[in-house]
Formats: structure tokens, C-alpha cells, sequence
């Protein structure tokens, strides 16, 4: 009799080391690559699942966003400038399968495949680029990843550029750039509104000369303005046709004789 519960007890315990290494329990975020004496037989999860101990395998998958820092890299960019660059990328495995097949560790091999791309795509680009452009670098970065990282399955869903790092003297060097910049963009400017004052004069003169009454007026109301100045010198201006006018007169009078 008591070799009888022995051996119940014995096969109970086993049952239930049995179950304890069958059962698995998969959260929503999770998936499971199960592999039956080595072959690749499905994809489960979430909840409640039985793995036949020995015989069947289950690797845990997480199919959450995940964030990877990139390692601050050197680039030297297409105008010779040596930068530092880091970035933080973003992704997810869609496919659990293809994560665990087709690559032996796939948030590693995708943290090299982005530090490769980020020098190969920034090294493509002049630093005024490079700062002025990230949105664009951010996408065509990860374009690229999500293209090369669909055989294994993951989607790269973000790619951001954080830190560009130049040296000081570099920094000195696009200080005096933007002073530059800022000192043209100034005086073309300032071209510009001479030029167009200068448009406006010509269309003044152009009227005025249509009308002779309305250059007088001007003439006197260029005298009102210096009358109320403080001053003691008026320059009466004088028409040159008026002048022409005077001076011919002059030399055809009988006394003023001939030049």
C-alpha cells in the first residue's frame, strides 16, 4: 500500500513538472516562435499556450516599439568637415518569425545597420545640410533602414538625428559666415530700395516736365521749406532752360557781343 502512494505521488509530481514546463503564458505584447524538434512550426500569442517539453521550443518575441541609441559616429561631410553625429532609432518587429530565422540577434544587427547608414548617408551631405535639413536626412535615413531591415521583419518606423558636434574653430568659422551673410543681405537690401526710390523719381520727373505750372510749384514749395529752416543761405534753383534762355539773350544784345 505505501509502495502504491509512492508511486502515485511520484507520477503526480511528474505530471506536474510536466504541465509547469508545458504551459506558457504569452502577454499582448508578446509573440512566440515555437520550433517542434527544430523546424520552424508557427507563430503564437498572445495567452494561454502549451509547449510539449523536449520535443517543442518557444522563443518570446516583443513586438513593442523600441528605442535604440546610435552611438555617436564620425563623419566627415562632402565639403571635408570632420562632425560627430548620434541619433535615436526607432522600430518594431512586425514579423516574429523572419526576427528570429533570418537574423541571429536583430536589435543588434540593426543598431550596426544604423550607425552604417548614418555615416554613409551624412557623408553624402555638406554641413550647411546637415543642419539645416534633418528632416530630410531623418527620412531618407530611415527609408533606407526600413527597406534593408524588411527581410528580418522589423519595421523602422523613426529615425532622429539629436547632436551634430563640430569643433570650435568650425564653430567660429560659421559665425563669421552668418555675419557675412546677414552684412550682404543687407546691402541688397538697401540696393533695392535706392533703386526703387530712384523708379519713382524718374516718374516724378517725368510728370513734372508735362507740366511746367506744377515744377514752379515745386520750386516754391522747396523755398517754404528752407524759409523755415535756420539758416542764412537760400539756393534759388533755377531751371537750365531758363539759363540757356538768359545767356542767349545776352549774346545777341547789342552790347553783349559775341562768344
Amino acid at each position: 500500500m505505501t509502495a502504491n502512494l509512492v508511486v502515485i505521488a511520484v507520477v503526480a509530481l511528474l505530471i506536474l513538472a510536466f504541465l509547469a514546463a508545458a504551459i506558457t503564458i504569452l502577454r499582448e505584447y508578446e509573440r512566440g516562435v515555437v520550433f517542434t524538434l527544430g523546424r520552424f512550426t508557427g507563430v503564437r500569442g498572445p495567452g494561454f499556450q502549451i509547449v510539449i517539453p523536449i520535443i517543442q521550443q518557444l522563443v518570446r518575441v516583443d513586438i513593442r516599439t523600441i528605442t535604440e541609441d546610435v552611438p555617436s559616429q564620425d563623419v566627415i561631410s562632402q565639403d571635408n568637415v570632420s562632425v560627430k553625429v548620434n541619433a535615436v532609432l526607432y522600430f518594431r518587429v512586425l514579423e516574429a518569425d523572419k526576427a528570429i530565422i533570418q537574423v541571429a540577434d536583430y536589435r543588434r544587427a540593426t543598431s550596426e545597420l544604423a550607425q552604417t547608414t548614418l555615416r554613409s548617408v551624412l557623408g553624402k551631405h555638406e554641413l550647411d545640410e546637415m543642419l539645416a535639413e534633418r528632416d530630410k536626412l531623418n527620412r531618407d535615413i530611415q527609408e533606407i533602414l526600413d527597406t534593408q531591415t524588411d527581410q528580418w521583419g522589423i519595421k523602422v518606423s523613426n529615425v532622429e538625428i539629436k547632436h551634430v558636434d563640430i569643433d570650435e574653430s568650425m564653430v567660429r568659422a560659421i559665425a563669421k559666415q552668418a555675419e557675412a551673410e546677414r552684412v550682404r543681405r543687407a546691402k541688397i537690401i538697401n540696393a533695392e530700395g535706392e533703386q526703387q526710390a530712384a523708379k519713382k523719381l524718374v516718374e516724378a520727373a517725368g510728370l513734372l516736365s508735362k507740366e511746367p505750372q506744377s515744377m514752379q510749384l515745386r520750386y516754391l514749395s522747396a523755398l517754404q521749406d528752407i524759409a523755415g529752416d535756420k539758416t542764412s543761405t537760400i539756393v534759388f534753383p533755377v531751371p537750365i532752360d531758363t539759363l540757356k534762355d538768359l545767356i542767349q539773350g545776352f549774346r545777341t544784345s547789342p552790347g553783349g557781343g559775341t562768344a
